[in-house]
């Protein structure tokens, strides 16, 4: 029996009641496919600042170190927003994971069915058939880890500053990732940069350019810049196969796809690792696209999709169960056409909570 070994860590908010059916998903998934499911969950975030005095225990990173890779809820909210921002939950739990797991890829779909065009804020007649393309983001390098100081100055001023680094040797494993992502899609990649102001966009494009003609000629390369990309993506988002982009384009993209996709609530994420685990697959961190939601939490009315999606994208990349994967990702779009639908997806329809969201699902597979 092949037993996969995973870490849980629900975190605030929705992350937990959306965390629990997704684990249901999982076991009913694999019920008959001779699969073991062993996890372990563990605190992270802002519960982990109220039980355990960090956002990011050292227990919780010894549970995420024995396990082959990471289901994960959400972080961060209100309570917790008093505190120095090096300290709130998003920033020292999230970023030290990446760092820690050398978690240097995210790949980050954009789906959007056609039964739910209408939860688009684009004009239904836009994308008639929906949206499907994927971000690939760089996640370790740039402005989000280059140097930072503050410092007062002579005159009294103060002055800040963000330094954003990236080497060669960086951009060509982030377009390694675009490349394999590409060869399963129409075989296209637009690189985002900002290359007519920025030396690391300069090196980006220069990089891209040279590194995909030799790599994978086959592939149909584009550049564009990332203000153009940010009007183009709300303009005609399916004109893009795959896009990537260094740190910060790609948060501020994939958000704006996020939204042009109709709802957070469904769609999930992957951030991948450098090395490999013991399946020989790559550690990953999987996780939601969405927040923790505080508006909405412990009401059971959260949308659980996005975390069922991102459980199906663990078993695809952290343990090559790519079948099994699809199996659940159908059932979910399968829910979906059949008119179940939470409050996010529901416009005018009846909604349901999570736990029936989840059944519905269940049901499907």
């Amino acid at each position: 029996m092949q037993t996969l070994k995973f870490a849980v860590l629900p975190g605030d908010g929705i992350g937990p009641e959306v965390m629990e059916v997704a684990l249901d998903v999982l076991k009913k998934a694999v019920e008959t496919e001779g699969i073991d499911l062993d996890f372990e969950t563990a605190d992270v975030g802002g519960v982990a600042i109220d039980n355990q005095g960090s956002a990011l225990p050292e227990s919780t990173i010894s549970v995420c170190e024995a396990a082959d890779a990471i289901l994960f809820g959400s972080v961060g909210g209100p309570k917790w927003e008093s505190l120095p921002p090096a300290e709130q939950p998003e920033r020292a739990a999230l970023l030290p994971l990446r760092k820690r797991f050398k978690l240097f890829a995210n790949l980050r779909p954009g789906l959007l069915y056609k039964e739910l065009t209408d939860a688009s804020p684009l004009k239904s007649e836009r994308i008639p058939d929906g949206i499907d393309l994927v971000c690939v983001r760089e996640l370790t390098g740039g402005i989000y880890f280059g140097p930072k100081e503050t410092k007062d100055l002579e005159d009294g001023d103060v002055e800040a500053s963000d330094t954003m680094v990236y080497k060669r040797s960086e951009i060509e494993r982030i377009l390694d990732v675009a490349i394999a992502s590409a060869k399963t899609r129409q075989g296209k990649i637009c690189s985002v940069d900002k290359a007519n102001v920025l030396n690391t966009s300069v090196l980006w494009r220069k990089t891209a350019t040279e590194y995909i003609a030799a790599k994978a000629p086959e592939i149909e390369l584009s550049h564009m810049y990332v203000d153009n990309a940010a009007m183009q993506m709300a303009r005609d988002p399916n004109q893009f196969d795959v896009l990537v982009t260094e740190n910060m384009f790609g948060d501020i993209l994939s958000d704006e796809m996020g939204i042009v996709c109709g709802s957070l609530g469904m769609l999930s994420s992957a951030s991948l690792g450098l090395e490999n685990n013991q399946h020989g697959h790559p550690f990953g961190l999987y996780e939601p696209s969405g927040g923790t939601a505080p508006d909405i939490a412990g009401q059971g009315i959260a949308n659980p999709c996005a975390q069922i999606l991102s459980a199906a994208l663990m078993l695809r990349y952290s343990f090559g169960l790519a079948s099994l994967a699809e199996k659940i990702e159908n059932a979910v779009k399968q829910a979906v056409m059949d008119g179940n639908r939470t409050g996010d997806i529901a416009f005018g329809q009846t909604s349901i909570g999570t736990r029936q969201m989840a059944e519905s699902i269940i049901e499907r597979l």
